[in-house]
């Protein structure tokens, strides 16, 4: 799977994955990141003028506390129901 660099804020999270945040994970995730870089890209889907996220949203809010722009993240396909 390639890795792409995909815009922070056309990143959309839907109301169900934002309700599993945890904040107290994001400032030590972010220290992590600054220190040691992005381990492991985030999983996105193409959606209509944006990326749908998956997965990875500790990463995308640790690295918005740290003023990134883009982040590293593989497309996948929507699922097919």
């Amino acid at each position: 799977m390639r890795i792409v660099d995909v815009p922070i804020d056309k990143i959309y999270v839907t109301a169900a994955k934002r309700k599993t945040l945890d904040m107290d994970k994001v400032e030590p995730l972010a220290e992590d990141i600054l220190e040691n870089g992005l381990k492991s890209p985030i999983y996105v889907r193409i959606g209509k003028d944006r990326y749908v996220l998956q997965e990875g949203l500790h990463r995308v809010e640790a690295m918005k506390m740290l003023g990134e722009v883009m982040i590293d993240g593989h497309i996948v396909q929507a699922k097919k129901a």
